[in-house]
């Protein structure tokens, strides 16, 4: 009887705690006239929320490492986990003697997960938040980070609300400028100003701040990135603002690649935890 009293004791405990959190976050910036209109807490464990998430699936861009699967995301303990493992297997789409990055290789040596809520969950403007820990070592590429729902890439946009790299974390911006190319609004900031390894071994807030006028992109409150939607316009096509749309959200893992670096010294399993995902609007 004693045993039975205190698991009920401990679920109405764990219980209030979570409603208590959840108030917390519909509340939390009440002040500044934003509403929760969209979170993900990742509270349950097992595969994460299909209403909320898809998956990319493969070898899909900056000729990272990685090859994408769902298998390698999943809730456990109240955080997302996206997992990066070394493999070895064969690639299903190796061309022998092709010049893609894609199909060349013949092996893949890392799996990881990139999720998205493309064609589920997409907004335009609000407070975009995320409380994670990121692990810093060398060739990790983590991203929190959103692509406008309508255009080809880069005219439909792209805000990296979170990414890091090399030792720094960024904060980017990306339209399309007058030769095509593509148009960034970049900060960075050194981890080892933040603190270094300390740092990086405590969960910390990444949000965004997205109006009619600007996009301003933080970590822990300090401002990195604040730019003008005047200046985010793309240059070479006036009639699609792509931060005038509605963006969808991406969660991802990366290794290597164009600018992850070399991961032979990072030892794996590797995680990226998330606590929450939260979207507010005025």
């Amino acid at each position: 009887m004693q045993y039975i009293f205190c698991s009920i004791l401990i679920f109405i405990t764990a219980f209030c705690a979570l409603k208590e959190a959840q108030n917390v976050a519909h509340s939390k910036y009440f002040g500044d006239g934003y509403q929760l209109v969209w979170a993900d807490e990742f509270s349950e464990d097992g595969p994460p929320n299909p209403k909320n998430w898809t998956y990319e699936h493969g070898f899909i861009r900056n000729e990272e490492l990685q090859w994408y699967q769902k298998e390698n995301a999943f809730c456990k303990n109240g955080l997302l986990i996206i997992e990066a493992r070394k493999t070895e297997e064969p690639n299903p789409d190796f061309v022998q003697d092709s010049k893609n990055w894609r199909e060349k290789r013949k092996n893949i040596d890392y799996t990881s997960a990139c999720l998205i809520t493309k064609g589920l969950k997409s907004w335009q403007y609000g407070r975009f938040e995320m409380r994670a820990r990121i692990d810093i070592s060398e060739g990790l590429w983590p991203a929190f980070w959103t692509l406008g729902i309508d255009g080809a890439w880069p005219a439909n946009g792209e805000i990296d609300i979170m990414e890091y790299y090399r030792g720094k974390i960024l904060a980017n911006i990306a339209s399309t400028a007058k030769d095509g190319k593509t148009k960034w609004f970049s900060k960075t900031k050194a981890v080892a100003e933040l603190g270094g390894k300390a740092w990086g071994k405590k969960f910390h807030v990444w949000r965004m701040d997205w109006d009619e006028q600007s996009i301003s992109l933080f970590v822990d409150d300090l401002l990195l990135n604040k730019t003008s939607l005047a200046d985010l316009d793309n240059d070479d096509r006036k009639g699609l603002h792509p931060f005038k749309q509605k963006h969808y959200i991406l969660l991802d893992l990366a290794i290597g690649g164009m600018n992850g670096g070399d991961p032979k010294n990072t030892k794996f399993p590797n995680r990226f935890e998330v606590d929450y995902v939260r979207v507010y609007q005025k």
